[in-house]
């Protein structure tokens, strides 16, 4: 069983830059793979990022690449996704998830995969 709480989310301006951060409680963070997912209004929730158990591998949505980047620190029972070029479409409620994964290289980019979320930070761009 593992906890997930975000934090980091605000209003930024179009452009600018934030930090989230999902702490994780529980034992064996280190077995978990992570991602992050977003929510706009009205829409559905999608994937943003994923990153391996080990930190060695990450994948990210078309939409945020060359943007975003998800990193975790074990030590730190964390995982971070930093945003740079914000837009207003990346405008969300944004999701951190865990899942056991039984190897080191697997990702795992579907909503379903996870058993684990947060209970979501806002982020808000404007224009």
């Amino acid at each position: 069983q593992v906890q997930l709480v975000e934090s980091g989310g605000g209003l930024v301006q179009a452009g600018g830059s934030l930090r989230l951060s999902c702490v994780a409680s529980g034992r064996a963070f280190s077995n978990y793979a992570l991602g992050w997912f977003r929510q706009a209004p009205g829409k559905e929730r999608e994937f943003v990022a994923t990153i391996t158990r080990s930190g060695s591998s990450t994948y990210y949505a078309d939409s945020v690449k060359g943007r975003f980047t998800i990193s975790r620190d074990n030590a730190r029972n964390t995982v971070y996704l930093q945003m740079n070029s914000l837009k207003p479409a990346d405008t969300a409620v944004y999701y951190c998830a865990a899942t056991l994964s039984s190897t080191y290289w697997t990702y795992y980019v579907e909503e379903y995969d996870y058993n684990y979320w947060g209970q979501g930070t806002q982020v808000t761009v404007s224009s």
